[in-house]
C-alpha cells in the first residue's frame, strides 16, 4: 500500500515547480484528521459533542455549547487528549500532504487548539499549524482564546499581502471565508449542506483528484 500510495502522488517533472508563486493553506480536521470532538463524543458517549463546524457556522456558539458540556460532564484536558492520542491522520493524508509539500509551501489553518494538536502534527510531519489555545486551569478547560478573529481569512489576506497567490482547501463552514478570500478554493469531501450553498467552490472526494486541482492552480 505504501509504494502504491507513493506511486499515486509521485510529481511528474511537469508538476514539479509552480509557475506562480504559490502558497497552500489547508483545514486540518475533515482534511487531513478525524473530527476530534467526534471521537471525543464516540469515547464518551455525549452525543452533543458530535456536532462541529459542518453543522454550526457560528463557532463561538458552538464552542461555548462545548466548554458547558465539558464541565457538565467533569470532562478534563487529559480525558480528552488521551482520545487525541489514539488517533492517526486519515487514510492516504500524509502521503499527500509529503507530495504536496515536495513541489508547494502549506500551512494547515484550523480552528483545533496547541493543546490538542501534537500527536496529529507528529504523524503527519510536522507541517506548520496556526491554530488557537486554549485556558486550562488544573485540567478543567474554562474557556478559549482565538489568536484572532477570522484567523483563517485573514491569514490568507496576509500572504497575499507578501504577493503569494494562495489555494485553500477545506471542508466546513468555518473555512468557506478562507476559500472565498484565496485565489483558488476547493472543498475536500464536505457533506451535502456546504458544498450546496457554496457551489462555486470545486468539490472533490479523493486526495488524488484534490492534488489534481492544486497542481492545476499552480500552472
Amino acid at each position: 500500500m505504501a509504494n502504491t500510495a507513493a506511486l499515486l502522488f509521485a510529481p511528474s517533472s511537469e508538476t514539479l515547480r509552480p509557475v506562480k508563486q504559490c502558497i497552500v493553506t489547508l483545514d486540518m480536521e475533515g482534511v487531513l484528521t478525524p473530527e476530534i470532538w467526534i471521537a471525543v463524543a464516540e469515547k464518551t458517549g455525549i452525543a452533543a459533542l458530535r456536532r462541529t463546524t459542518r453543522d454550526e457556522p457560528d463557532y463561538d456558539k458552538l464552542m461555548r455549547g462545548r466548554l458547558q458540556l465539558l464541565e457538565q460532564h467533569r470532562l478534563k484536558l487529559s480525558d480528552i487528549q488521551q482520545v487525541i492520542g489514539t488517533l492517526h491522520p486519515l487514510p492516504g493524508a500524509r502521503e499527500f500532504l509529503d507530495a504536496l509539500r515536495a513541489q508547494v509551501q502549506v500551512i494547515i489553518l484550523s480552528d483545533t487548539f496547541e493543546q490538542f494538536a501534537t500527536p496529529l502534527l507528529r504523524q503527519l510531519g510536522w507541517p506548520t499549524l496556526l491554530c488557537h489555545r486554549l485556558v486550562v486551569e488544573q485540567d478543567r478547560i474554562v474557556d478559549y482564546k482565538l489568536r484572532v478573529p477570522e484567523q483563517k481569512q485573514k491569514a490568507v489576506a496576509a500572504f497575499k499581502l507578501l504577493n503569494y497567490y494562495v489555494i485553500a482547501g477545506g471542508d466546513s463552514f468555518n473555512d468557506t471565508a478562507m476559500l472565498c478570500e484565496a485565489n483558488a478554493g476547493f472543498l475536500f469531501r464536505a457533506p451535502d449542506n456546504v458544498k450546496r450553498q457554496f457551489p462555486q467552490f470545486p468539490a472533490v472526494e479523493t486526495y488524488a483528484d484534490f492534488l489534481r486541482l492544486i497542481q492545476r492552480a499552480m500552472n
